[in-house]
């Protein structure tokens, strides 16, 4: 049975990410960064996609030393160049975009924030992002969290949320197969899946193309269509599935 509603998430950091992860962290009370676990390559969190001439486009933006047998939190840019190309990649790219004069000094504190660190940079464009839709959640790190550090997988998630005294974590859909329900219910805390609804929106005369970086939909969306999307998923348990 849960033992209280604060809701807790935790995922690696990502810069500026699909919606779905938007609506995580707006569905919960506490969001963790997971940054002490190893870099993933040619994962989501230093690129993401835009619409650039009409078309699906990666952007990176590159990392000194990239090795996945690092931790996310040891790793840093390379200059910050790199983001000064992208902003100006973005404006090209949105400049005609309905909102874009309404976000783009919000887009450029972004992006051209100065740090070299990582995780410092991604947790500011997600603190930036949020106090600009009116999302409240607290973010944090879990390199800053006193949790047992030698734990893995499972077993490091749960330890988490016991040390936060989550009622309920939600997990991106994607994770189900990796999570019991019944060890989170010993623990009284009820374990959820998040579920996006199917969301589409105009951008320009194109075909949609879903699951861009989130700056594709600032640029398209006024703020209160982007709230209203925010709410468009379904929290399910396992059990249910």
């Amino acid at each position: 049975m849960m033992k209280n509603d604060f809701k807790v998430a935790i995922m690696q950091p990502y810069f500026m990410p699909y919606i779905g992860y938007w609506q995580l962290i707006n569905a919960v009370d506490l969001f963790v960064l997971f940054d002490d676990v190893n870099f993933i390559k040619k994962g989501w969190i230093n690129r993401n996609r835009i619409i650039n001439n009409k078309q699906e486009y990666t952007f990176v933006l590159p990392l000194k030393n990239v090795s996945q047998n690092r931790l996310i939190n040891e790793h840093e840019f390379v200059d910050n160049e790199a983001k000064t190309k992208l902003f100006n990649l973005i404006s090209n790219s949105y400049k005609k975009a309905p909102e874009w004069d309404n976000v783009k000094d919000l887009l450029n504190d972004v992006i051209n924030y100065p740090t070299l660190d990582l995780v410092e940079y991604i947790k500011n464009s997600i603190e930036k992002i949020c106090n600009y839709l009116g999302i409240e959640t607290r973010i944090v790190a879990s390199s800053d969290l006193d949790n047992n550090k030698e734990l893995k997988a499972q077993d490091k998630i749960i330890d988490i949320c016991k040390m936060l005294d989550a009622g309920m974590y939600i997990n991106p859909s994607g994770g189900i197969d990796l999570y019991d329900d019944e060890r989170f219910m010993k623990e009284g805390i009820d374990l959820r899946f998040i579920f996006s609804r199917a969301i589409e929106y105009k951008q320009y005369n194109n075909d949609f193309i879903p699951g861009l970086s989130f700056i594709d939909m600032l640029c398209f969306l006024d703020k209160e269509e982007i709230k209203s999307k925010l709410e468009q998923y379904d929290l399910v348990k396992k059990n249910t599935l």
